[in-house]
């Protein structure tokens, strides 16, 4: 068991809400972790054939002897159950009364949102960030390990190497979650749609290019694209929405919540292969937009992160933005080796955005945190300083 940063969120909800619910990919270590944190919670999975039998034929007697003080696993399994459990919530009106988890955020999220919605925390537990793993003591010895293994708890405890645990991840994934519960047909084109997606990590999304390179409808690419963002499995960055005088990209760029099964899915096998792959780069970008988002996640936050490109190609990789403006002005160089230059857009663009000095980071690939008279430079180990 990693210690999670997530722990003492979850356990600060459940004296506020009637229900906490974490979600997240697969094997992420939200089962682990719930248990860990309420040691004095029965536990039930409906992953079990004979309890989800008795869950779906007489969800009123499951509640009844599940009736408090439970954790309830996949209980996007049993759909039903929680237009029941609303009633119990609502006679007994206190704290902690159930824990749920599950693996698949669409079918989940479509419960609650019927039948609990006002009663429940949502939070959500992704893969090891790279916090967790350096007090772990388990963190790669170098980035491009690092981006090689992503973040899976598995993939540490186990000590596997990314040949091993991914493609039964992803066939797993592709078997029980895309064709089983969501009920997608194509599933050799679907995991085509997959692989094409890791080739466009980083980059402005462009969905007819997508569908094109698939053989498939502009339709059905969003189809997809939804199913791998409800199931954790990427994510769209949105562009910041003010211009300041510029004609801005307005499409999302694709990231991947783990780094580790992108670079599976691209062919990366090894340390000198992702070192010298054209995919580093895009690959180091979003380690960091995760790391981020993994930060605020952990405090039950979640962040206003956005990217900026105008039509000259003149970028910021990320903005974080509070109070309806932008807080943070962020540069992202996958190389070790700090260079004055990451500075030159940020310098053009910030000022336009009244982001002072003390708030420009350029993140590299080195582990020494500095400041200059350009901005401040950080490396993965210090993004918790774009947590406020």
């Amino acid at each position: 068991m990693f210690p999670r940063d997530l722990t003492d969120t979850m356990i600060r909800m459940s004296r506020l809400f009637p229900v906490v619910t974490v979600t997240g990919p697969r094997q992420s270590g939200k089962s682990t972790l719930v248990q860990q944190a309420f040691p004095n919670y029965r536990y039930v999975s409906l992953e079990d054939e004979d309890t989800r039998a008795l869950a779906v034929d007489d969800p009123r007697s499951f509640l009844e002897r599940y009736d408090s003080h439970v954790i309830i696993d996949e209980a996007q399994r049993v759909p039903s159950l929680f237009s029941y459990m609303q009633g119990m919530v609502d006679r007994r009106n206190e704290p902690g009364q159930y824990v749920l988890s599950g693996s698949q955020n669409f079918l989940l999220l479509n419960s609650i949102s019927q039948s609990l919605a006002g009663r429940v925390s949502v939070l959500h537990l992704l893969p090891l960030s790279y916090a967790e793993l350096v007090s772990a003591n388990v963190a790669p010895t170098s980035m491009s390990e690092f981006l090689l293994r992503g973040g899976y708890p598995r993939l540490y405890a186990m000590n596997m190497h990314p040949r091993d645990f991914f493609p039964s991840y992803i066939a797993t994934y592709l078997d029980r979650d895309v064709r089983a519960e969501l009920g997608v047909k194509k599933i050799a084109e679907f995991n085509t749609f997959l692989s094409l997606c890791a080739t466009r990590v980083g980059e402005v999304l462009n969905m007819a290019s997508l569908a094109n390179d698939c053989g498939i409808s502009v339709q059905t690419a969003n189809d997809w694209m939804s199913i791998l963002e409800a199931s954790f499995v990427v994510f769209r960055l949105h562009p910041y929405h003010r211009n300041y005088g510029k004609r801005l990209i307005k499409a999302p760029k694709l990231y991947f919540y783990d780094t580790g099964l992108a670079a599976n899915l691209l062919g990366i096998d090894s340390d000198e292969q992702m070192f010298s792959s054209q995919y580093r780069g895009n690959l180091y970008e979003n380690a960091v937009m995760i790391e981020i988002i993994k930060r605020y996640q952990a405090l039950g936050r979640e962040p206003r992160l956005f990217y900026w490109r105008d039509s000259n190609k003149k970028e910021i990789d990320a903005i974080l933005e509070q109070g309806g403006k932008p807080r943070y002005a962020v540069e992202i160089k996958s190389s070790a080796t700090y260079n004055p230059k990451s500075f030159e857009i940020l310098e053009d663009l910030a000022p336009m955005m009244n982001v002072s000095p003390d708030d420009r980071f350029v993140v590299y690939g080195g582990n020494e945190a500095f400041s200059t008279k350009h901005g401040q430079v950080i490396g993965l180990d210090d993004l918790g300083r774009l947590v406020a």
